[in-house]
Order: C-alpha cells, then sequence, then structure tokens
C-alpha cells in the first residue's frame, strides 16, 4: 500500500448531503443526477445526460470494465458473527481482507490475530496470516488471508456475499445497484462509481457524437479510510486497442477524459513521461499527486470524495488544485450528493478553458 501526501483542501460535507439511496430510488435515473462541470474558467452545472455537451469529437473516454463482486461475506468467529471485505487475490488462495463488526459498521475490527481462524458459510474457512503490508503493524486495517472454499471464489461470493455497503446506505440493494454499464470483467470490491450514472443510450450519443471509448480494467480494493492513506495494490489491464486509441486521439489534439480515479490509475501506470501510453497489465500501486502529475489524462470524471481521501490529490494531479478547489466550493454551496449513488463532476485541467458559466 502506497503512502499518500494529505490533501490540503480543507472542506466539510454538508449534513444531509450523503447519497444514501441509489437514484433510482429518489425517483431519478442514473444519467439523471446533477453533473458539475469545471475547468480553467468557469463552472456549469447540468445533469450527467448532459455530458456530451462538454466534450468534442474525438476526444476519448477511458472507461473501466471492472464488475462489482458481492464482495462483504458473513462470517464467524467462535461465536460471534461478522463480516468480512474480500478485497483482492494477490496469489491464489490468499486474500487481502478487511474485518467488520457487522456488514454496514463504520468502522474495521483491528483486533485480528495471527493464526486465527474465521468460519465461512458452506464449510469455508478463513485463516489470517499476517497484517498489510507491513506485517509487524499494531491494530492492522488490512490481513493477508489463506481462504479454503467449496467453489472458486467468484462463484462463493456470489453465492454468499453481498456488495459491500456502509453506514450511510441503511438499505439493502442488490449487487445490479453496485454495476456500471461497462461492467464485463468481475473483480472489484467495491464499485467503480464514476461510471455508475452512464446509460446504454448517453454511451450511444457519446460514440455517435464522435466521442471515442476506451476500455481498460482495474478490479477496486476496498476503500482507503485513514487520510494520507494510498489504496491497495489493484490489479489493471490495459489493452492494446485502447492504448493505440489514447495515443492517436491526443495526436490528434483530442482529450483524454478518465471515468474515475480507476481508470486514471490504469492508464496512469502505462504512461510515459511524455504521456505516450502503452500497453499493459499487473498491479499498481501508483498514488496521482504533486509528485506524480498526470501525463497522459486531461480529465476525469467523478463522483464526490471525503475530506482527507488521497483521490484529491488525484484529481488536483488532473485538473489542478484551483479547479478542483473552485469545484468542490460549489458542490459544497450548492448541496451536491456525495458517495457512490451521489452526483457527479467533470474536472477538466487548469490549462483548459470552455465555455462555461461561472
Amino acid at each position: 500500500m502506497s503512502l499518500a501526501a494529505e490533501p490540503e483542501l480543507v472542506f466539510s460535507v454538508p449534513e444531509g448531503a450523503l447519497a444514501t439511496e441509489p437514484p433510482e430510488a429518489r425517483g431519478l435515473r442514473r444519467d439523471e443526477v446533477r453533473l458539475l462541470v469545471a475547468d480553467g474558467c468557469g463552472l456549469s452545472h447540468a445533469r450527467f445526460h448532459d455530458l456530451g455537451r462538454f466534450l468534442r469529437a474525438g476526444d476519448v473516454l477511458v472507461v473501466n470494465t471492472s464488475a462489482t463482486l458481492p464482495a462483504a461475506l458473513p462470517a464467524r468467529r467462535g461465536l460471534v458473527e461478522i463480516t468480512v471485505h474480500f478485497a483482492a487475490e494477490p496469489q491464489v488462495g490468499t486474500w487481502l481482507v478487511e474485518l467488520r463488526p457487522g456488514p454496514r459498521a463504520d468502522g474495521p475490527l483491528r483486533d485480528g490475530r495471527e493464526g486465527e481462524r474465521l468460519d465461512l458459510p458452506d464449510g469455508g474457512v478463513l485463516r489470517l496470516l499476517a497484517p498489510y503490508p507491513d506485517p509487524l503493524a499494531e491494530q492492522p486495517r488490512i490481513w493477508r488471508a489463506r481462504v479454503s472454499l467449496p467453489l472458486p471464489t467468484d462463484e462463493f461470493l456470489v453465492a454468499h456475499g453481498a456488495p459491500i455497503a456502509y453506514a450511510y446506505v441503511p438499505g439493502a440493494w442488490p449487487i445490479s445497484a453496485y454495476q456500471t454499464v461497462f461492467a464485463r470483467d468481475p473483480g472489484s470490491a467495491e464499485m467503480p462509481s464514476a461510471g455508475r450514472p452512464f446509460s446504454a443510450e448517453l454511451v450511444s450519443d457519446l460514440v455517435a457524437a464522435g466521442v471515442l471509448i476506451a476500455p481498460v480494467t482495474l478490479h477496486t480494493g476496498v476503500s482507503s479510510l485513514e487520510p494520507g492513506e494510498g489504496p491497495l495494490p489493484e490489479r489493471y489491464a490495459v489493452p492494446e486497442g485502447s492504448a493505440a486509441l489514447v495515443n492517436l486521439a491526443r495526436a490528434r489534439g483530442g482529450r483524454v477524459v478518465a471515468v474515475g480515479t480507476t481508470a486514471t490509475r490504469a492508464l496512469e501506470t502505462v504512461a510515459a513521461p511524455d504521456g505516450t501510453v502503452a500497453a499493459g497489465a499487473g498491479w499498481t500501486d501508483l498514488v496521482l499527486g504533486p509528485d506524480r502529475p498526470a501525463r497522459a489524462v486531461d480529465g476525469v470524471v467523478s463522483g464526490w470524495h471525503q475530506p482527507g481521501a488521497s483521490h484529491l490529490l488525484l484529481l488536483e494531479a488532473v485538473a489542478g488544485p484551483d479547479v478542483v478547489r473552485r469545484a468542490y466550493a460549489e458542490a459544497v454551496r450548492e448541496r451536491y450528493l456525495w458517495h457512490e449513488f451521489g452526483d457527479s463532476a467533470l474536472l477538466l485541467s487548469e490549462g483548459a478553458c470552455g465555455e462555461l458559466g461561472s
């Protein structure tokens, strides 16, 4: 796990601004959530289905095709029932996991013991091996664990798991609520949520208008909780066709807009200092920030992140601190909704200057 500097951006999420249910439950289509667009010259308010107004023919959208797993499993710790979040599988049969006292608990359990056994449904067994990434850490949040299951892990999670959810979402929603229109490769512990507002109709309209779509894959781990804590190593793949499409768009003056921090990290992992990208696959712990600005990505579609989140540094690395600061101040003032079922932003680099009204 890479450490990130703590963001300097200071703000507070307004009371009542956490999205507690999918927009469909609020009477909206996915693509009817609000969209705040910010670039080097101004701000604009719209609905997500208006995204095409702010993109041009020849721009390329980099989208994450990872599908969300039902990665929260019930487990027994002796006589006590807890929840285990399955984050990533760096080796076959060995997972990175987070222990929680319940399915929507506010924080993790930090009293795991090396060698401790947890009983999973249908005779499955999970044994804690060592804290991760520091095997000597006290009160760790993440553990390496060996898993013995009667089914392949993906099938076992589908049979017995539920989507990872947090206290601000009190209801239980099906896994379909946590999938994006781009999802086709199962592997994410949590939804790559920046892609959620896209609908098939919107994607068709964008393509018809000349916007290019470049698929990549990055399987997300569990959310970072600590200020300045970077993401867990995450598995990614950038296909040759997508790399070629991005390079062609850049050569012709098109902008590269990544859908989410996940697509940004995947593409930037294979970006050379001159912004040229190459195909690649593996594990990445890349942290973008002041010491590693974006090379290939000119803009990012994003949800709204919590104060102190390392993702804020990534947004600044793409769009610039001033654009991000103004966007977040406006989102707080206008009471945009936060988190995976909330509203969205399109943040374009400070050098971009479109026809946005302030």
